[in-house]
């Protein structure tokens, strides 16, 4: 099941996506590709989460059966598939190849940041880098976690049991960064959020559905049309559930909360070669579908 937050008549949707039209690798827009499916609830998919903590797929049967409308809507009227997640929690360095390439050493604990609402952006939109952070701007596919149900923190960290439980579906991430102000100190957030950056979407995939980890889903990025990125999720040293119990050992994860679970090799920084002015950014996860975005400077 594969549910879509998007904009009808000026309204926040939840759609079950039943089908897509990616015009990718035809050179064509985003804008010439559209998403069709029905209406779940006139409400965006992370109040919908929050009024059913316990049974998306049940509520999600029962809007379908109230409402139902078909709709195709443009790929570029997909909104970020949690629009306002009250907390987004980032890991850096959880793959070791891209640990290496950066010059870490392999942690013993996730090392995590904090992104804001306001740095995301829907999955097929324009970003716009101001004057001032355009020298290395960068990206990173990444694999996002979405909570489902309430996970009291502050407790000693949940069972592997209860973190599984909590996990509501998966979607895809662009952690889309400036390597010159994320190292101005040693502290990364000034580098990691600007405003309507970090594409995310398309769609969030149930977790009872599809494990992408457990699966080994392969995840790529591409840099007009070049493959930058390509490594299996299966590799991330901190897995999801284990990222959750980590997480909830201080903080109460709440529904629609995300967590962005890092990136692997061959990201500009690794290389030098950051992003210039009408660079499109393609991330993909198979099984999940994918983001993408037109840089502008």
């Amino acid at each position: 099941m594969k549910l879509a937050t998007v904009r009808i008549d000026g309204t926040r949707c939840t759609i079950h996506v039943d089908g897509i039209d990616d015009p990718a690798g035809t050179g064509d827009s985003p804008q010439a590709g559209s998403v069709t499916g029905r209406i779940v609830d006139r409400r965006d998919l992370g109040a919908l989460l929050t009024a059913n903590p316990t049974g998306i797929r049940g509520a999600v049967e029962s809007g379908l059966r109230r409402d139902g409308d078909e709709v195709t809507v443009p790929l570029t009227d997909l909104l970020p598939v949690i629009t306002s997640p009250s907390k987004i929690f980032c890991v850096g360095l959880n793959y070791r190849e891209h640990i290496e390439e950066m010059g870490h050493p392999i942690p013993d604990h996730p090392t995590l940041f904090v992104k804001y609402p306001s740095a995301l952006t829907s999955p097929y939109a324009e970003v716009t880098v101001p004057a001032g952070m355009t020298d290395k701007a960068d990206y990173e596919g990444e694999l996002a976690v979405i909570i489902g149900s309430r996970l009291a923190g502050a407790r000693g960290g949940a069972s592997e049991e209860e973190a599984r439980a909590a996990i509501g579906g998966y979607a895809v991430f662009n952690d889309f960064s400036q390597r010159d102000w994320q190292y101005r100190t040693q502290q990364w957030l000034q580098g990691k959020n600007l405003d309507r950056s970090s594409a995310f979407g398309p769609w969030m995939t149930l977790a009872d559905d599809y494990d992408p980890v457990a699966e080994g889903a392969s995840l790529r990025t591409w840099v007009n049309g070049e493959l930058r990125q390509d490594h299996s999720t299966a590799d991330l040293v901190f897995p999801p559930v284990d990222l959750v119990r980590y997480i909830s050992n201080f903080a109460t994860l709440e529904p629609g909360d995300v967590i962005v679970t890092g990136t692997p090799e061959g990201v500009g920084a690794g290389s030098g070669r950051f992003l210039a002015d009408g660079d499109v950014v393609r991330i993909e996860v198979d099984g999940l579908g994918a983001v993408e975005s037109t840089v502008r400077m």
